[in-house]
């Protein structure tokens, strides 16, 4: 009987200087390497979804799609295409510092549809948005009044972790809002990100750890991060509401 031969793995670095890069007009690097599924089309719009505003923060970054980034021990190499032996110790992404720049290696074949390797890239995008640009003023006013207000839910663990301390008015109530307010404005740039490249329902964001922002709230954040980063000419932002059967 014949065997499957293991995948091969390479480091880093060899997937940098063997994968060529492409700059979208919007200004992101990113290239694909190894047996990815994901369609080039739909990687290149995946891409271009995001606002120039947005994508301008993100210079000397590089995004790799690549079918696993796995960790073994303290060291982290790149399969050149799924291994059921190698995807217990894979990682959805792992940011590295290679050089003057920062690469950004996506695990797309541990979840092989659009929808979760998309989140899973604009959640690093909006982390990475905050980090280096801050929280807008007017999105942190809007969502600590829904705080104060005692709206239902959060959009992340982090989010629904931090707005408990925020709000208990603790010795690091401060710490804690601002890390919540880092958090929630991460969440809803990621979010508002994967409706502009995909048709979201949004009960599919559901989680099991936390009760999810209840639409109404959610819509306003996103309506506001909507107002401060517009979609790129070719894209559309629109909420549609509709009763559950």
């Amino acid at each position: 009987m014949s065997q499957t031969a293991s995948a091969i793995t390479r480091s880093p670095a060899e997937i940098v200087q063997s994968s060529p890069v492409s700059q979208a007009p919007n200004g992101i690097c990113y290239a694909r390497a190894g047996e990815i599924t994901i369609a080039s089309n739909d990687l290149e719009r995946m891409i271009a979804a995001v606002p120039v505003p947005i994508a301008s923060a993100l210079s000397r970054k590089a995004y790799y799609f690549v079918p696993l980034t796995v960790t073994q021990g303290d060291e982290t190499v790149i399969a050149d295409r799924y291994d059921v032996a190698l995807s217990d110790n894979a990682v959805c992404h792992r940011n590295l510092n290679l050089g003057d720049a920062q690469c950004v290696f996506i695990s797309t074949r541990l979840m092989d549809d659009k929808f979760s390797v998309a989140f899973e890239f604009y959640i690093n995008v909006g982390h990475a948005l905050v980090e280096r640009a801050g929280v807008s003023q007017s999105f942190a006013d809007l969502v600590w009044q829904q705080a104060e207000s005692g709206v239902r839910g959060e959009t992340s663990l982090d989010a629904y972790e931090a707005r408990k301390f925020a709000t208990a008015h603790g010795t690091d109530a401060e710490k804690s809002k601002n890390d919540y307010l880092a958090a929630s404005f991460a969440d809803a740039i990621s979010i508002y990100l994967l409706s502009l490249y995909l048709d979201v329902d949004y009960y599919d964001l559901r989680e099991r750890d936390y009760p999810l922002l209840a639409p109404a709230p959610m819509a306003e954040r996103l309506r506001k991060i909507a107002e401060i980063f517009p979609p790129n000419p070719g894209f559309e932002f629109n909420i549609f509401y509709r009763r559950r059967a």
